[in-house]
């Protein structure tokens, strides 16, 4: 059998989270709520909220602004989860045996940051019985646009959430997070448009804002420097490393470690 078999397939029918896992996941959600931290689950169960589409986990991903990473730890740990701050500019990371609760503060590339905004946004929810904020479509897109690598790529997880529930977003503030980046949210909504191709789930003023500002540089975007590592930093990194192209993934990582340094007033680390 190959690793494409192993691949699950979407479906709509609920899976069977063994017990153990769901209250592991109920412990760290009401401690999380109980302590008034400004969170909001994704993944998985924020999936299935939009789009109807579930898919078995052993993580759950709980989204929440850089600062309050160090008090979410406390908490998971004090539901008896070892806790480890894996990456500092996007992810700390809990567990308990074969289950995890991701907290996730931004993209791995540093491009996008989770703020209160994002939670200000966030839809009530149940996830497991608790009833939690859970992370708004918008924000989901957001949260997987730059999820474009070569062993995981989420281009059918926005297309659904597009299909699902595209009309009922906010476009304009999906065209204000996507900030400078909004080429690649053009490329995920040619993407959209190929796989439904009858959809109008993309409102009209999205097209033509985003073809407006591509049509003059449709040919060429003097001035604007390769982009590659923050698509895939591995399958980019003869770019950078051989073919002397800008590392645009570890400035931004750098310039993320330099203002948490700034603000605990020590030395940032290498990104």
């Amino acid at each position: 059998m190959s690793e494409v078999d192993d691949l699950p397939i979407s479906s709509s029918c609920p899976p069977a989270f063994p017990e153990r896992q769901c209250d592991l996941f109920r412990d760290v959600l009401a401690g999380l709520a109980q302590a008034h931290l400004p969170f909001a689950v994704a993944g998985a169960f924020a999936f299935q909220r939009y789009t109807g589409i579930w898919r078995f986990t052993k993580d759950l991903d709980v989204f929440l602004p850089r600062d309050f990473l160090p008090a979410a730890l406390r908490i998971c740990d004090a539901a008896g989860l070892i806790t480890e701050m894996r990456d500092p500019v996007w992810l700390a990371k809990a567990w308990h045996g074969e289950y995890f609760v991701d907290l996730i503060c931004g993209m791995s590339n540093a491009a996008i940051s989770v703020t209160t905004e994002w939670i200000e946004h966030a839809w009530p929810g149940t996830v497991l019985g608790v009833n939690v904020p859970i992370l708004g479509p918008e924000e989901m897109l957001l949260s997987k646009i730059f999820v474009t690598r070569r062993e995981r790529f989420d281009g059918s997880d926005i297309t659904h959430l597009i299909y699902r529930f595209g009309g009922e977003m906010n476009w304009g503030r999906v065209l204000d997070g996507i900030g400078q980046h909004w080429e690649l949210l053009l490329w995920h909504l040619l993407l959209f448009r190929y796989v439904y191709p009858d959809s109008e789930a993309v409102p009209p003023m999205v097209w033509d804002e985003l073809l407006a500002r591509f049509q003059p540089i449709m040919y060429a975007n003097p001035g604007v420097a390769f982009r590659g590592s923050l698509v895939d930093q591995k399958m980019f990194h003869i770019d950078v490393s051989e073919w002397g192209l800008p590392n645009l993934e570890r400035e931004l990582r750098q310039e993320v470690l330099r203002r948490d340094a700034e603000s605990q007033n020590t030395p940032p680390e290498a990104a």
